[in-house]
């Protein structure tokens, strides 16, 4: 579709009444917004409502929505029961909910309890079987709802017992005695549900005391980058039995986690926030290893260049149209199908673009109409007075004639009489139409004083409106890590519906903090710069370069799981022997791994409100909207971190810190006054894009690109394909995540899910029926 036949499309709809003015796009929550109740599902149709990105930074909020999903599969309905379980429900308790006693701005986060409850935490339908479940219980799935319903129970029931104590393992036996009565008599189950569930990651995960004898095995396993995705992968396959080595180029770990520590002042380089607790697995994390949260307020006030904060009027209105240009962009992509341009894809920044110039034409062909419309009021009213003129000459000639007939003499002849009537006749019909064409006239100038004084607006959008649209939209490109205009205008919200609930908080203490517990007990090699991969049939080999003293070192393994971050897949730099299979290479290139950095600016003392935790920054161009945009006040020494986001993250990596910590300044003191802004005791700016070992901050969904990459990125590689030899080349990381990527708890729960993919191929899987009938046997 060429790019007139796209603006086509639109225009027609537009015509239709299809699209309509933004302003008259529905609102959250009403008929035909592709929703269920409160649940949110990935296969949904219709056109989803995008709230402004100001209050959730990283992940796109759907009208404050509870987003109800299942692990994995995530195509189970919550409450959709059977008539059998509908029948009888007393081990599936009323779902209740508990409120916070402190929300911010009205928001309220509830939390299920209870059997449901784990169900939900642990990201599960309480009352149905997973795709997952059913096939690694497909004997459970062909039987009837009360075998059903009693796997169900037991699954939500060892959920809960490891959710109520996650600092501690949760034993077969332990599991086995905390079963109601009715089904301690079903052992066997238990003890198959429990294998199943450690297995998988669902309980005795992250950092727990193990009161259990590890059954040793002879799987050795390499993972290459102790990220959190590594090193979740690797305590859960050293918890298997399993010998594992890290390979870490860097002299920490933590990957893309890392914390500035210096006196009193804390600061997070990378990943920062944590994105809701409802179903989040690291909420079992913050349990075990004491994580300090805190809430971050969501109000977020805006400043202009100059120093003076945006009004509430202004801001309120750019942002409702903020919301109302990408429910626009939804309708051009999912309903007009305008996805592609000559042949390549559309970018959500093309989009927007091009529905903002729509406007600016439909303001501009609003201002024709009305000039038009004035014209001929001015024609009528022309026309009216010329008639006006015409009749009072009439009046005065009829009047003349009828002065003459009325003075002839009675008794009138037959001829005089008539003359006199009709002249009389003539004259009443004059001074009626004289009367209607004042009233006319009258109306008409009315009409005309009010359309010259109610003319639409000259412009869609004010130069300041445009700025402030322009810092949403860098708020945008924030979330995305990149510029609107290489986002997939398709598929580049494709996991909104997998957003966990509850409020974004942040880690007072370091985010560092979990990486760095996760990491204890564990065999790292640091400063081990992996260069080459080998591969084959029996195993793999990972030579390395030591960052330090250059010698060259090999390792030797059962299998390679690897962990680097895409950026660094990207750059080719890291050698496959044999390389990669072409379709692993296409995805790994068509991918989008995104740049944002950070100036963190260390103070003496607190010269902003303390009681906001953010506050934007309104450029004055487009092309430095992305630029110190949005600050960040979270710790409790007086910190702030600034925002580099779009094309503004990766031409900052150009220039000195010098010049960045200035330029940041000189926003500050346009705030708060020159003489209010010290200088700040510390700084530090990131450099994510030229960072060898991460080349970016986080994944996103390019133009061409769908979910389904991530899915691709996923999939284990074999030497021999088309042989039934199975593979030794694993993958991990938030950008095998298509429900969670760009996220610490997607790459964390890819860490689980590679591990149990592991561990089910080489060590076997200890639920199945067929293993466990054997071990009877």
């Amino acid at each position: 579709m060429a790019e007139s036949d796209a603006g086509n499309v639109v225009m027609q709809a537009e015509e239709s009444g299809e699209l309509g003015e933004l302003g008259e796009l529905g609102e959250p929550g009403e008929e035909g917004d592709g929703f269920e109740g409160t649940e949110m599902w990935p296969d949904a149709e219709g056109i989803f409502r995008r709230q402004s990105q100001r209050k959730k930074p990283r992940v796109r909020v759907l009208a404050g929505r509870l987003v109800h999903v299942e692990y994995r599969e995530m195509d189970e309905q919550l409450e959709r029961l059977t008539d059998e379980e509908a029948l009888s429900t007393e081990k599936f308790p009323v779902l209740e909910y508990s409120s916070e006693s402190e929300q911010s701005e009205g928001e309220e986060e509830w939390t299920p309890s209870g059997l449901h409850g784990a169900a939900f935490s642990s990201r599960l339908s309480a009352t149905r079987m997973s795709k997952l479940e059913k096939r690694c219980f497909s004997d459970i799935d062909r039987q009837d709802a009360k075998n059903q319903k009693a796997f169900l129970y037991i699954r939500n029931r060892i959920l809960q017992l490891w959710l109520d104590k996650p600092k501690q393992e949760l034993t077969c036996d332990m599991a086995v005695a905390g079963m109601e009565h009715a089904y301690k008599n079903n052992e066997a189950l238990v003890r198959r549900v429990h294998a199943y569930l450690t297995r998988h990651g669902l309980i005795n995960f992250g950092v727990y005391k193990v009161t259990s004898q590890v059954k040793k095995n002879p799987l050795r396993v390499l993972v290459i980058g102790a990220g959190v995705a590594g090193l979740t992968a690797a305590r859960q396959l050293q918890s298997f039995g399993s010998e594992v080595v890290i390979l870490e180029a860097r002299d920490r770990v933590g990957g893309r986690i890392g914390t500035f520590r210096k006196g009193p002042y804390i600061a997070d380089l990378g990943a920062m926030v944590v994105t809701g607790l409802g179903g989040n697995p690291i909420s079992v994390l913050v349990k075990q290893i004491g994580m300090e949260l805190y809430k971050i307020r969501q109000k977020c006030p805006l400043y202009e260049s100059t120093g003076q904060q945006v009004p509430k009027n202004s801001d309120d209105m750019v942002e409702k149209e903020f919301n109302r240009l990408l429910e626009a962009t939804t309708y051009l992509s999912h309903e007009l199908d305008v996805n592609h341009v000559d042949g390549m894809p559309v970018s959500l920044g093309h989009a927007l673009e091009l529905i903002i110039k729509l406007q600016e034409r439909q303001v501009k062909e609003k201002q024709i109409s009305h000039c038009k419309h004035i014209l001929a009021l001015h024609s009528q009213l022309s026309a009216t007075r010329k008639q006006l003129s015409e009749t009072e000459q009439q009046i005065r000639e009829t009047h003349t004639h009828y002065e003459t007939a009325r003075n002839v003499p009675e008794p009138r002849s037959f001829e005089d009489e008539f003359e006199y009537r009709c002249c009389h006749r003539d004259l009443l019909a004059h001074f009626k139409k004289f009367d209607d064409l004042i009233e006319q006239q009258e109306k008409l100038e009315l009409q005309l004083v009010e359309a010259e004084g109610n003319g639409p607006s000259d412009v869609y959008l004010t130069a300041k409106d445009r700025q402030i649209l322009d810092w949403h939209f860098a708020n945008l490109e924030f979330a995305n890590a990149t510029p609107l205009r290489t986002l997939s205008l398709k598929h580049w919200d494709q996991d909104d519906d997998f957003e966990f609930a509850g409020n974004h908080l942040t880690v007072r203490t370091g985010y560092s903090l979990l990486p760095s517990s996760l990491s204890e007990g564990l065999d790292i090699r640091l400063n081990k710069a992996v260069k080459k991969v080998t591969y084959k049939a029996s195993g793999g080999a990972v030579t390395t370069v030591s960052t330090t003293s250059g010698k060259s070192e090999t390792f030797e393994a059962d299998v390679i799981l690897v962990t680097v971050p895409l950026g660094v897949l990207k750059e080719s730099t890291l050698q496959f022997d044999p390389p990669l299979p072409e379709w692993k290479n296409v995805v790994i290139q068509r991918m989008g791994f995104g740049n944002l950095n950070k100036v963190v600016l260390c103070f003496d003392r607190c010269f902003w409100n303390p009681k906001v935790n953010l506050f934007g920054h309104v450029a004055s161009t487009t092309a430095s909207r992305g630029e110190l945009f949005l600050f960040w006040n979270l710790y409790k020494a007086p910190v702030l971190i600034a925002l580099l986001a779009g094309d503004a993250a990766t031409r900052s990596e150009t220039f000195q810190d010098h010049v960045i910590i200035e330029r940041a300044l000189r926003v500050l003191k346009g705030m708060y006054g020159s003489s209010n802004v010290p200088q700040p005791r510390e700084t530090l700016v990131t450099r994510w894009k030229t960072d060898e070992w991460a080349r970016g901050s986080y994944s996103y969904v390019a133009t061409g690109s769908s979910g389904g990459d991530y899915d691709m990125m996923a999939k284990p590689v074999s030497c021999d394909p088309g042989s039934s030899i199975p593979p030794r080349l694993f993958f991990a990381g938030e950008h095998t995540m298509r429900n969670y990527p760009a996220t610490v708890h997607g790459a964390f729960l890819s860490g689980l899910r590679e591990a149990a993919r592991i561990a089910d191929q080489f060590i076997g899987a200890p639920y199945s029926a067929s293993e466990l009938s054997g071990k009877s046997a």
